[in-house]
């Protein structure tokens, strides 16, 4: 943990300024942004689920599209 105490007649802006240099130099917000935005990657469980659910989706939405039950919009749209 960083820790900085005031200095004698030292301003507040200058103290925070003090702090900041030191939090950046100890990699503290390096290291917690590494760990707050990396995903792990996903087991082969999840990606077996994933693909099957894709391909559930896939069947339904030409199900819908053969008996002409799809919205116009998405007609025009098309897939992503």
């Amino acid at each position: 943990m960083v820790e900085v105490k005031r200095r004698r007649g030292e301003s507040f802006e200058s103290m925070l300024r003090r702090f900041s240099r030191r939090l950046q130099l100890s990699g503290k917000i390096r290291h917690a942004k590494k760990i707050r935005f990396h995903a792990g990657k996903k087991n082969e469980t999840e990606l077996k689920k994933s693909a099957l659910r894709r391909v559930e989706l896939q069947r339904e939405y030409d199900k819908l599209k053969k008996l002409g039950k799809l919205p116009e919009e998405t007609m025009k749209r098309g897939r992503r």
